[in-house]
């Protein structure tokens, strides 16, 4: 992005205006303690053309693996459309759109995504938006505490993810709110509800969950309700172009959903920026964290949008703020909302099939090698977790020699499951690709070079 940057000059007369001596003034909230005084191995500065050119020489040492790697990051197809309309300077250099008179086509184009969200989880409201889905989750968990009212208890399945389940940890371990694992049937690597609980005040149902599993959602749902306790799902959002939403969920559905809207345009770019998306029921709207938009009329009788039901003291606090607002993240919500646009549900129903069929076909060839199998049985979506004869890592170093990525080794996750290898096949996986993996993968077996 173009920039011309500020003169020394320009720094002196802004920090005079605001009264402070110097730009780390700005930040005296971080605790000293905490400051790096001098970055490890920074080296010499470099002007703008020699900046490129080293940028260009480390990115061509990166191989043009193929990718069979998933776990909470997907490898989908990204119409040329949706970054060519996302940049364009309307969306990219725009701020928070506090100013309604001055942020119209913004604020429209967020409520248009809070539309498509609601419709595609069939819950009644949603923001926009939060950091990442695992931040979502713990921000899910705070708000159905905070709902309930009477209970801190959560039941988190084992079958969420364990990076998520870390980042939650972190973030509510200062809530008092306690976290209660539940244990996934060997059989089938779904949840397994207990006997016998104390109150709680949510279950969390992930759908599907980290194994690729499809959980049981109508049968939990209605469990948690009888228990008087609130569902928070998380939820993938292209299996919901055939998957029954999280609003439709049992008896009465989902109270809460929520999870990583990365697979919605967003390319993987080294781990981000992404963004976590969150729907709810009405009568939790007031709870929930991030920006609303609302559609109203004016006293012309024309259409006008505008943040709505909360102050706008909360995003802008800082350290004190109440929830992790992210300005930077209403670009990566342009960009859903185009991508759901140019897809429609038709369009997203194709990717998921296309994602489902091409797990299945992956499953199918690398299982049929000696020393491979299936780990779990049931229902899955567009994962699986296989297990090898032996340690994983190896082997998936052995594959990077054939320019394949291939999938993430979970051993110390679960390590009661032995060597285990998750795999991931999107729509934009062909024929070849998964014959490539399969031949691949046979040839380091055979050869021992694992």
């Amino acid at each position: 992005m173009p920039f011309i940057p500020h003169t020394e000059s320009d720094i002196r007369d802004m920090l005079s205006a605001i009264g402070a001596k110097q730009i780390d003034d700005l930040f005296d909230e971080i605790p000293s303690s905490l400051h790096a005084r001098q970055a490890p191995s920074l080296p010499p500065a470099l002007n703008e053309m020699s900046v490129i050119r080293l940028a260009q020489e480390r990115a061509s040492r990166d191989p043009a693996n193929l990718n069979f790697i998933g776990a909470g990051g997907y490898d989908h197809h990204i119409p040329a459309a949706i970054w060519q309309l996302a940049t364009r300077g309307e969306f990219y250099s725009a701020y928070t759109p506090y100013q309604a008179e001055a942020s119209q086509g913004s604020l429209q184009v967020i409520y248009e995504y809070q539309s498509m969200m609601t419709a595609l989880t069939g819950l009644d409201a949603s923001n926009a938006s939060l950091y990442d889905g695992a931040s979502a989750l713990a921000e899910a968990i705070l708000m159905a505490v905070r709902a309930h009212k009477t209970q801190r208890r959560i039941l988190l399945p084992r079958t969420v993810s364990p990076l998520y389940r870390r980042v939650i940890a972190t973030l509510v371990a200062a809530q008092g709110i306690e976290l209660v694992d539940l244990p996934y049937d060997p059989h089938t690597g779904t949840t397994v509800l207990p006997a016998e609980t104390a109150p709680f005040a949510a279950l969390v149902i992930p759908q599907p969950n980290f194994f690729g599993q499809l959980e049981d959602v109508d049968t939990l749902t209605d469990w948690a309700h009888q228990q008087q306790a609130h569902v928070i799902a998380l939820v993938n959002p292209t299996s919901l172009g055939i998957l029954k939403p999280p609003g439709q969920w049992g008896i009465a559905g989902a109270d809460i959903a929520t999870g990583e809207g990365q697979p919605l345009g967003c390319p993987l770019s080294n781990g981000g920026p992404w963004f976590g998306f969150m729907t709810c029921r009405q009568e939790m709207i007031r709870q929930m964290p991030g920006r609303l938009v609302g559609r109203t009329l004016d006293t012309e009788n024309n259409t006008g949008f505008t943040l709505t039901l909360q102050a706008r003291e909360q995003h802008i606090r800082r350290a004190k703020a109440t929830s992790n607002i992210c300005s930077n993240q209403g670009l990566m919500v342009v960009a859903a909302a185009l991508y759901l646009s140019l897809m429609g549900a038709e369009g997203l129903a194709r990717v998921a099939r296309a994602c489902h069929a091409n797990t299945q076909q992956l499953v199918r060839r690398l299982t049929a090698i000696a020393g491979v199998r299936r780990v779990f049985q049931g229902a899955l979506f567009h994962e699986a977790l296989l297990q090898l004869d032996r340690p994983v890592q190896p082997v998936l170093d052995a594959l990077l020699t054939y320019n394949l990525v291939g999938g993430l080794d979970v051993s110390a996750h679960y390590p009661e499951l032995g060597h285990t290898l998750l795999v991931c096949a999107t729509e934009t996986r062909t024929v070849d690709d998964i014959h490539h993996y399969a031949i691949s993968l046979q040839a380091v077996l055979e050869k021992g070079m694992a």
